[in-house]
């Protein structure tokens, strides 16, 4: 049985101290199940500091990314508040490893979400999106050579280091063609990465459906209004300093990020 505390510890001195850690599985038989409990661990850790959880994220979204890693099925991370580098702010990747970034599509959900019983057949989470917006995750696997296995970096929440989401716009106004909309990244004005929200579980708004799967399965729940990352839209772009990255989806907006040293 893995030591699920000594675990946590380890990732978490290797997130403050920017210094990579060999893989846990390296010395460590960790399964899926157990990685969850180290990743929760965690979490809750940064909970109980005064930094709450406001979202949930996913990773391995895309099919090829997830052939590639052996898995047939996307996983689950935890976004918390000091995550949040909000509208305009800059980021400084000397606090980072390897940070990469990603162009996204973000759902908030309503403020009853918290009571809801996700376990319930009849609770369907996508009835309880209300709004929309281009989103980047930063992130930052606390990994040597950002190398790892699945339980590697469920263990590790999905590498998640900071995320950053535009202005919302209603669900509404855009959900009957929010499966194939077309995304891109710049780079200080240049672009670096296109691609199209279909890449996302071939349509985003399967990703709602599985946050509500994943987050009955291993013990997440939803704070009201909660933000849900629905996943990669192209392949992450390793960042560099003194750089402005802006990420657009077309019909809901853009976000953008400054990277500092």
């Amino acid at each position: 049985m893995p030591d699920i505390a000594l675990l946590a510890d380890a990732l978490a001195d290797a997130e403050s101290s920017a210094r990579p850690i060999a893989q846990l599985s390296d010395s460590t038989s960790l399964s899926l199940s157990d990685a969850y409990d180290v990743q929760l661990f965690g979490v809750l850790r940064r909970v109980r500091a005064g930094d709450p959880v406001v979202g949930l994220k996913l990773g391995f979204t895309s099919i090829e990314k997830a052939r590639q890693m052996g898995v047939h099925d996307v996983i689950l991370g935890v976004l918390t508040a000091s995550r949040d580098l909000g509208a305009g702010s800059s980021v400084s990747l000397g606090s980072m490893i390897h940070p990469r970034i990603e162009p996204e599509l973000a759902f908030k959900l309503g403020p009853d979400v918290a009571a809801l019983d996700l376990t319930d057949p009849r609770v369907d989470l996508l009835d309880h999106v209300t709004h929309v917006a281009a989103a980047v995750e930063l992130i930052d696997s606390r990994y040597r050579d950002f190398r790892f296995t699945v339980e590697d970096v469920v263990a590790d929440n999905t590498s998640a280091a900071r995320f950053q989401v535009g202005e919302w716009v209603p669900f509404d106004t855009v959900r009957e063609r929010v499966g194939d909309l077309s995304v891109t990244l710049r780079a200080s004005g240049e672009e670096v990465r296109s691609g199209s929200t279909h890449a996302i579980l071939g349509d985003p708004l399967e990703a709602v459906r599985a946050v509500q799967r994943l987050a009955v399965r291993y013990g997440h729940r939803l704070p009201a209004s909660a933000v849900i990352l629905a996943g990669a839209a192209t392949a992450a772009l390793p960042m560099a300093a003194a750089t402005v990255y802006e990420a657009t989806v077309e019909g809901v907006g853009a976000v953008m990020v400054q990277a500092e040293v």
